[in-house]
């Protein structure tokens, strides 16, 4: 008996209700590539093009809330001037902020 009642259903058209029920995951997914994917990428794409303009005597301060002044560049190195004569290396990804550039643009808006 049970099996002539479960001939008698019908199998559902799956194809519209299954791609519905993935909608939402699809939809979410691209929710967050536009609120954290995609700002992070431009924030490390400023952050690579600040480092390929960093050159000698530019005030900097790294990720670890050092300040200093450019000394010396190397590849992956760069050499700041904390205090006078007190140079410590620094490997250049850790450079956070150009802080010369600040100064001059701060210069320019008050002219």
């Amino acid at each position: 008996m049970l099996d002539i009642a479960f001939a008698q259903i019908a199998p559902g058209g799956g194809g519209p209700s299954q791609f519905l029920s993935f909608l939402p995951l699809v939809l979410v997914f691209v929710i967050f590539y536009f609120l954290l994917i995609r700002p992070q990428q431009k924030k490390t794409k400023e952050h690579q093009q600040m480092l390929g303009r960093l050159k000698k005597n530019d005030e900097v301060m790294t990720s670890g809330g050092i300040y200093g002044k450019v000394t010396a560049l190397a590849d992956n190195v760069v050499t700041v001037e904390v205090a006078p004569n007190v140079r410590i290396r620094v490997h250049r990804p850790q450079i956070s902020t150009v802080l010369t550039g600040e100064k001059t643009s701060a210069k320019d808006a008050k002219e």
